[in-house]
């Protein structure tokens, strides 16, 4: 069983900075995604269990950066150039299998946290 523990959400002006910090209970492949009112969840970001390997969706590259702190088991989403288009809610999620998988998908992780609020304004 793993846990997971955000914070870091926020309001922010756009244009601004916010970070968020996702901790874990243990060490796993893990990955943040959003979903706006009305919306499925999307895909933000992932990495792998080293910090070796990181992913992003197309409509943050550039501007956020995925991160991660093995000591603390705590993974680490940077935002900056925010757009009101990013305002979601954001969770971290953690995968323990092994096995090929989709790190896009919502499926590919077993393991979620509460979610935490990040709204833009224009």
């Amino acid at each position: 069983q793993v846990q997971l523990v955000e914070s870091g959400g926020g309001l922010v002006q756009a244009g601004g900075s916010l970070r968020l910090s996702c901790a874990a209970s243990g060490r796993t492949f893990m990955g943040w995604f959003r979903q706006a009112p009305g919306k499925e969840r999307d895909f933000v970001a992932a990495i792998s269990r080293s910090g070796g390997s990181t992913y992003y969706a197309d409509s943050v590259k550039g501007r956020f950066t995925i991160s991660r702190d093995n000591a603390k088991n705590t993974s680490y989403l940077q935002m900056n150039s925010l757009k009101p288009e990013d305002t979601a809610v954001y969770y971290c999620a953690a995968r323990s299998r092994g096995g090929p998988f989709d790190y896009a998908g919502v499926e590919a992780y077993g393991y979620w946290g509460q979610g935490t609020q990040v709204t833009v304004s224009s």
